[in-house]
């Protein structure tokens, strides 16, 4: 939490406006940081979850699983699990010839211009199974416990075949392979940038720096597991879903693509979602056998997944095989990057799997630093595991990690102090507009001015007494600084709709989904800032299909400038459509018509009508004249804003026992640039978020396959994550410049703390590991290993 009585980032939050409309309350402006309205329904337990839903005679679901990673399907016994009591029905994928498959929807191609290699992927395996946890069945009953049973009693004939659980092994010409259309396993081989000159400047070069680094796989871990609940209506052919997504209108259409219906045929329902970092926003096998089973039996089916199966099932984050290289002149000027490696893709090709490693590992490798030639290549390579699908940030914790890494590694191997080396190559901000060499244009930002306000905060030179101090106390301790800069998605079109609803509240409809991050509140400033409406009577509708007529979603840090904006674009008609119902009103022109603080006036008189009073009087019948609009309502769809450049600068101190090897985060710190922040309360809670998964995959976090493909890391017994007490204190500050590029000169911030966190934290312990020669380690930094790393033994062991 940030310290209250920390002054260190005093004057960091945006300060009040000069003035401020009569009607609005401060609390409530643009800036200030207002409570998340959604907390006290969640607090006290009255949040309606996908498991909380009851539908009248649900029957319930259980998915039948691969134990082995790799074998062909000979055969699928249901004959003893269909007997048992309460059973209605055992699926197989013959059942499931309505369905279609699950969908990539990456439009990439390998160099060479061969399409990305596509296999597709039936909800229910058919002729071989590639992973454990796989599906190749389901059980429906009358009740859960019995379709457990049931699940149980399934045989499976299958003739085990060899697995590959690494890209090395994967992509060795004797591999086996998981698909004919995937020689050698690659599903791609993506390469962009100028190689010829990249060639020449690494020639050319003083110094050339290189690293082989790991990104590692890590399991998502939502609070709440995933769940759905499908019912069918024969009367219309039409399914409702109810489920945990990240956008309603954008689950829509992936389940009417996987149950091959129009999308009219669909209805999608999304309450309150335990988290997501990603893994929700695609759609799942199981989807698609309830939505079958509903339809075939007549009753809504329910499936819940529990925590370890969910380890198997949902898709894994990260595991990327690096090398970067950094070439720079004799003063230390970044020449040229270039970037190969493998990237894992699990069994099968998620949503957007191959898109993190090659186009977001480009645009966000450059960070804030003149680079004036990248290349990357990357190969998306199968193997035996669960698949991969986007983990918060998706490709711009790992851009970031890397070029932070390569530049500490140059200041060890140059001896240039690696603080001199960011402000050496910073990009200043006379030079933005900025051309980066990922063809991307940053409108906005001062990143040296941030950088300095964050080694500033962070008492750089307070550190030679800090680490003496630990020294003292038996451990070492670094010093570690994580700039990024990350690119977040185009906000694609988005709706906007405001609602005066006869009870005088006023309903903002928006097709991002809160799934954590606490949008009504926001959402609602914007609003009562725009049209001078009270705070309080302002409500989020998010999550019905019904409702929406777009809706991009929320991810890749987008909502605020998605629906910011058509906010924004909403309250801007409502006004020119009040203007003119106020003319009528008031019987005057609607050029006279003035609106300010939330009441239209006739110019130079105090004749006037609020907006709230027009929205009653339209309510209660009011007879308008022909030609001036019957409503203030709006319904329309924003066409979208492109992609925005938050930027900061993390500061991470870790501790290493020296007898234990035991890494503790012992201070920490961040400046960000999020342009304008409208609730910066809200801002904080999501760097702390990312911030603690930063640390999370930075010192404990690591799936783990044996040699046979088993996943041994299979539970919270075995897979650590951090806990409370492994966090510090997290004080955050802003140093904002506003986009251009968005009418709330917003950017984004939801995956800003993971990836600032994840190379803060590993470059302070990797500093703290300097005296024992350490020059790179990869992560998680355990206990083990950072122990062995200091007495000398084997740090691979």
């Amino acid at each position: 939490m940030t310290s209250p009585d920390d002054a260190r980032l005093a004057g960091s939050r945006k300060p009040l406006p000069d003035s401020l409309p009569h009607w609005s309350d401060a609390r409530f402006a643009v800036g200030q940081p207002v409570p998340r309205t959604e907390d006290p329904v969640l607090v006290r337990g009255q949040g309606r979850y996908t498991d909380d839903i009851a539908l009248a005679g649900q029957a319930y679901a259980v998915m039948v699983r691969s134990p082995h990673p790799h074998g062909i399907i000979r055969g699928i016994d249901t004959e003893a699990a269909s007997e048992m009591p309460g059973v209605l029905a055992v699926y197989t994928a013959a059942d499931l010839t309505d369905c279609g498959t699950l969908k990539c929807v990456t439009p990439l191609k390998s160099h060479d211009g061969t399409p990305l290699a596509k296999p597709p992927r039936p909800p229910l395996a058919t002729d071989r199974v590639r992973f454990v946890g796989d599906p190749v069945a389901v059980v429906i009953a009358e009740t859960l416990a019995q379709a457990r049973d049931a699940a149980e009693a399934v045989g499976l004939d299958i003739d085990p075949l060899p697995a590959v659980t690494t890209t090395t092994a994967a992509i060795a010409e004797d591999a086996p392979q998981l698909y004919a259309e995937a020689p050698r396993n690659i599903a791609l081989d993506w390469r962009t940038g100028a190689t010829a000159e990249v060639a020449a400047a690494f020639a050319t070069a003083t110094h050339v720096v290189r690293l082989d680094l790991t990104v590692s796989r890590v399991v998502v871990v939502p609070l709440e597991p995933r769940a759905a609940v499908a019912d069918f209506d024969p009367a219309n052919g039409r399914f409702t879903l109810h489920l945990g997504c990240q956008g309603a209108f954008g689950m829509r259409g992936q389940i009417a693509d996987l149950m091959q219906v129009p999308v009219d045929k669909v209805h999608i329902l999304t309450g309150h979602v335990g988290g997501s970092f990603g893994m929700k926003s695609a759609a799942f096998p199981e989807y698609a056998c309830v939505l079958h089973a509903a339809r075939a039996l007549g009753r809504p089916v329910k499936w819940t997944e529990d925590r370890s199966a969910s380890f198997l099932s949902d898709t894994h984050g990260r595991d990327q095989e690096r090398t970067a290289e950094l070439a720079l002149d004799a003063e230390g000027r970044f020449l040229a990057l270039r970037l190969t490696g493998h990237a894992d893709m699990g069994a099968y090709l998620g949503l957007v799997a191959p898109l993190p490693p090659t186009v977001n590992a480009l645009k966000n490798v450059a960070s804030v630093y003149r680079t004036p030639l990248i290349e990357v290549r990357t190969l998306c390579v199968f193997t035996n595991t669960t698949p991969i699908g986007a983990y918060r940030g998706a490709g711009r914790p790992e851009g970031n990690y890397i070029m932070e890494r390569l530049i500490d590694a140059a200041a060890l191997q140059t001896g240039i102090d690696r603080l001199t080396l960011r402000r050496l190559n910073h990009i200043q901000p006379e030079e933005i507009p900025y051309a980066a060499a990922s063809a991307l244009t940053y409108d906005s930002g001062d990143f040296p001015g941030v950088f300095e306000r964050a080694l500033a905060a962070g008492d750089l030179s307070g550190f030679p007494a800090r680490r003496q101090a630990s020294r003292d106390r038996g451990k070492l301790r670094g010093f570690g600084i994580g700039s990024y800069l990350e690119v977040t998605a185009p906000a694609s079109p988005e709706m906007g709709g405001l609602t005066f609803e006869p009870d005088g509240t006023v309903t903002f409809t928006t097709g991002t989904l809160d799934y954590g991050q606490g949008h009504a509140a926001p959402f609602a400033q914007v609003i009562a800032e725009k049209l001078g409406i009270p705070f309080e009577r302002i409500r989020l509708r998010q999550g019905d299909s019904d409702a929406l007529i777009a809706g991009g979603g929320t991810g890749g840090s987008r909502s605020s400038a998605a629906s910011g904006t058509a906010a924004v674009e909403a309250c801007t008609k409502v006004i020119e459509q009040g203007r003119a119902i106020a003319a009528a009103m008031l019987e005057a022109g609607v050029a006279d018509i003035e609106f300010y603080g939330g009441r239209f006036t006739v110019a130079g008189t105090d004749m006037g009508v609020g907006l709230l009073e027009i929205a009653q009087r339209l309510n209660d019948g009011a007879d308008l004249p022909e030609g001036v609009p019957q409503k203030l309502d709006v319904a329309l769809v924003s066409p979208g804003a492109p992609s925005t450049f938050p930027n900061g600068c993390h500061v991470a101190e870790v501790e290493i026992d020296i007898d234990t090897g035991v890494p503790e985060v012992v201070r920490y710190l961040s400046v960000n640039d999020f342009g304008t922040v409208i609730n910066p309360l809200i801002v904080d809670g999501q760097i702390h978020g990312g911030v603690v998964q930063g640390i999370g995959q930075a010192l404990f976090e690591r799936v783990v396959y044996d040699a046979d493909g088993q996943l041994i890391t299979g539970s919270l017994t075995d897979y650590a994550l951090p806990h409370a007490s492994d966090v510090p204190p997290i004080d955050t500050g802003y140093h904002g410049v506003p986009a251009t590029t968005n009418p709330l000169g917003v950017k984004g911030c939801g995956e800003a703390g993971c990836a600032g966190g994840l190379v803060a934290v590993m470059n302070a312990a990797i500093d703290a590991l300097a005296e024992h020669g350490v020059r790179h380690v990869d992560m998680p930094l355990t206990s083990e290993k950072l122990w062995r790393l200091m007495h000398g033994a084997d740090a691979a062991a």
